[in-house]
C-alpha cells in the first residue's frame, strides 16, 4: 500500500514499541485490589491519550488549513478525525470491560462516560458533514471550524471528573497543578512505554491514511475535470 522507506521504518518502530508495551503490561504485577483487572488500565489509557492527541491534531491541521489553504492539512484533519473516532470507540469497550466487573454494570451517565460518548456524535457529524460537500475548498472551510471547535472536546473531558464527580476515578495522571501518577510506580512506567507507543502509532496511521487521502484527492479531481470536459459535448448533444 505504501512502500516509501519512511512509512516502513516508522510501521516497524511502533509494531516494536506495542509489543513491548503488551509484554510489560502482561508481566507487570497485579493489583491488590484489581488483580488481573489493572492490565486493561494499559490500553484503556493510552487509547485515551490517542483519542484526545487525534482530535487535537484535527483543529491544529483545520487551523493550518485556514492560514495556508493548503489541501494537505485538511486531508490530514480528515485522517486524524478518523483515528480518533476509531479510537474513542476503543477507550469506550476498553473502559466497559473494566467497569463490569468493578461498577457491577458496563455503562452509566457519569460525565466522562457521557462526554466520551458525546465526542463521536461531534467528530461522526465533522465526517458526515465532510461526507455532504462535494465542492473540495468549502468542504474544507467548513470542516476546518467545525475541527477547531470539536477540539474544546479534549480539557472538558479530561476534567470533566473533577467538575462532575461521579463513578469514574479521578485522573490517574495529574497535569495541572504539578505533574503526579496515582499509582504504583511499575505502573506509570509501564504506562510511559504504552502511551510512547501509542503515540507512535497515531503518527504512523496518519502517514497512512494521509497518503491514501492524497491518492482519493487525485482520483476526484480526475473525476470532476472529466466531468467538466464532458459537459459541452452533453450540451452539443441535447443542442
Amino acid at each position: 500500500m505504501t512502500r516509501d522507506l519512511t512509512t516502513r521504518v516508522l510501521g516497524g518502530v511502533t509494531l516494536l514499541l506495542l509489543l513491548i508495551a503488551a509484554g510489560l503490561g502482561l508481566s507487570a504485577p497485579l493489583d491488590q485490589n484489581q488483580g488481573s483487572l489493572v492490565r486493561l488500565f494499559f490500553m484503556h489509557v493510552p487509547s485515551a491519550w490517542l483519542s484526545y492527541l487525534a482530535y487535537g491534531g484535527t483543529g491544529l491541521f483545520g487551523l493550518l488549513y485556514l492560514i495556508t489553504r493548503s489541501r494537505r492539512w485538511d486531508r490530514l484533519a480528515m485522517s486524524s478525525a478518523e483515528i480518533g473516532v476509531l479510537f474513542t470507540v476503543a477507550t469506550i469497550v476498553g473502559g466497559m470491560l473494566w467497569a463490569k466487573p468493578t461498577w457491577g454494570v458496563y455503562w452509566v451517565w457519569d460525565a466522562r462516560l457521557t462526554t466520551t460518548a458525546l465526542s463521536i456524535v461531534i467528530y461522526g457529524g465533522y465526517l458526515l458533514i465532510r461526507s455532504m460537500i462535494d465542492d473540495p475548498d468549502r468542504r474544507a472551510r467548513i470542516a476546518a471550524v467545525v475541527g477547531l471547535v470539536g477540539t474544546l472536546y479534549v480539557p472538558v473531558n479530561y476534567m470533566a471528573v473533577e467538575w462532575w464527580r461521579g463513578v469514574h476515578q479521578t485522573q490517574t495522571l495529574r497535569l495541572l497543578g504539578g505533574i503526579s501518577f496515582e499509582g504504583a510506580p511499575i505502573y506509570g512506567w509501564v504506562l510511559l512505554v504504552a502511551t510512547t507507543a501509542f503515540t507512535f502509532l497515531y503518527v504512523y496511521l496518519l502517514r497512512v491514511r494521509g497518503i491514501l487521502a492524497a491518492r482519493e484527492a487525485v482520483r476526484e479531481e480526475r473525476e470532476l475535470m472529466g466531468d467538466l470536459g464532458a459537459a459541452p459535448l452533453g450540451e452539443a448533444v441535447r443542442g
